[in-house]
């Protein structure tokens, strides 16, 4: 099995994995836009617990016919009740946020969490910040002053607090991101991991409600398939892919598409929605993807000699 699995990693992304990180990237860009349609009919804290749950449910079925143990002694379970409960909060704040700001600034701020992972890596896990990198995030930080200006000059406070929302939620993702790789859950599985995750989603969420508004607003069909989409496709089945990929494919070369993540956001808000970017977003949009580009760019192999 250990030389099967030897034999079926790759030590660059082809073409294949290319097409399947573009599809991604665009599945994971079209969720905002998902999570803002099921919003006419679902307060936001509910569609986080629907979520989290129906997903939950398709992973563990993915699991059990997989045979992969998950409720094995490894010493992961303290680390994965924080990442769970960060990873709850996280997802409270990107889509309580989401109600209040654009999918295009949503997606921008909430895919600033590279960056926070670049700042914290630096002070906690001994992750130096080269000069490369900090030109990055320089640019990303020029970014965040473009979204943060936007909202200000054209949105109201309700505007203003889903932006401090989405960027809390970016945070959150990158302080997760921190707690795995300081801890036993860098060794677990990956089904095991996303299963942390999506329990602490869904029981921060259900403890959260009571403050909330009544679950369901309207019922339509329209709200309904969008929630599903967020359960089904983009928790069961792209979450389950990337991991596949993560497997098999170096994750330097995986995470050089992450700048297109962003991209498809703005883009399927605009035309999905009628969110007509301004040009502050199409400018912060620019700064953030060259930032992710050159952070996630691999460094070049030195040639001996």
């Amino acid at each position: 099995m250990a030389v099967a699995s030897a034999l079926d990693r790759r030590d660059a992304v082809d073409l294949a994995a290319a097409s399947i990180m573009v599809g991604l990237t665009f599945s994971w860009g079209l969720n905002y836009v998902a999570a803002k349609i099921s919003y006419a009919g679902f307060d936001p804290v509910f569609v986080s617990i629907a979520r989290s749950i129906i997903g939950g449910l398709c992973v563990l079925g993915w699991c059990w016919l997989r045979g992969i143990r998950l409720f094995k002694a490894d010493g992961s379970l303290v680390a994965g009740i924080i990442v769970g409960v960060l990873f709850g909060v996280e997802f409270l704040c990107l889509y309580i946020g989401l109600e209040y700001t654009t999918v295009a600034r949503n997606t921008l701020l909430v895919n600033t969490m590279p960056f926070w992972v670049l700042i914290g890596g630096h002070f906690l896990l001994g992750e130096r910040i080269n000069a490369r990198k900090l030109g990055g995030l320089v640019l990303a930080f020029c970014g965040l002053v473009a979204v943060f200006s936007d909202g200000i000059a054209g949105g109201t406070e309700m505007t203003l607090m889903g932006d401090l929302l989405s960027l809390g939620s970016g945070i959150l993702w990158a302080a997760t991101s921190i707690v795995i790789k300081r801890s036993k859950l860098v060794e677990t599985s990956a089904e095991k991991l996303l299963l942390y995750q999506l329990a602490g989603a869904a029981i921060v969420g259900v403890l959260v409600m009571p403050f909330a508004g009544p679950p369901i607003r309207a019922v339509s069909a329209l709200p309904a398939l969008a929630l599903l989409f967020q359960s089904l496709y983009i928790v069961a089945f792209t979450y389950v892919l990337w991991f596949w990929l993560l497997r098999r494919y170096p994750a330097s070369g995986l995470s050089s598409f992450a700048f297109l993540s962003p991209v498809f956001g703005v883009l399927c808000g605009a035309i999905i929605l009628g969110e007509a970017p301004t040009t502050r977003i199409f400018v912060a949009l620019g700064l953030i993807a060259v930032g992710l580009i050159i952070v996630n760019r691999p460094a070049r192999k030195q040639v001996p000699g």
